[in-house]
């Protein structure tokens, strides 16, 4: 597991999802998916940031940068809940399921229903 990164904003995040669907982008193809209005120097920004905080990375092709996410969804969300887990149950993964579950995120039926699954999932 990679250390704790910076939280992801809310347009950092959106690019970075963009990423994760269409694969490896140019600034521009990235800006004509964005719903919003917004000009090449910002999304060049926002993806050099996404850079800086580990989450992207370029190759240049033809004088041209092109982008793309260093992670799968996946594994930046499992990133992001370990160092959940490091910061607010010191480490523990049992302190924070038995969170989920008392919070009312998660029922224990769930992860029971997670864990007969995971016992039938081939390694």
């Amino acid at each position: 597991m990679k250390g704790a990164r910076a939280p992801l904003g809310d347009l950092e995040h959106e690019l970075l999802a963009i990423l994760w669907q269409h694969g490896e982008m140019t600034a521009f193809a990235v800006r004509q998916q964005v719903a919003r209005d917004l000009k090449d120097a910002t999304i060049r920004t926002v993806l050099r940031r996404l850079e800086e905080k580990d989450y992207v990375d370029h190759t240049v092709v033809n004088g041209t940068f092109v982008y793309r996410a260093k992670e799968t969804p996946e594994s930046a969300a499992a990133n992001a809940v370990h160092d959940i887990v490091q910061r607010y149950c010191g480490g523990s993964l049992e302190r924070m399921l038995l969170g989920l579950v008392d919070s009312g995120l998660v029922s224990a039926d769930q992860l029971k229903t997670l864990a007969g699954k995971l016992r039938r999932k081939p390694r």
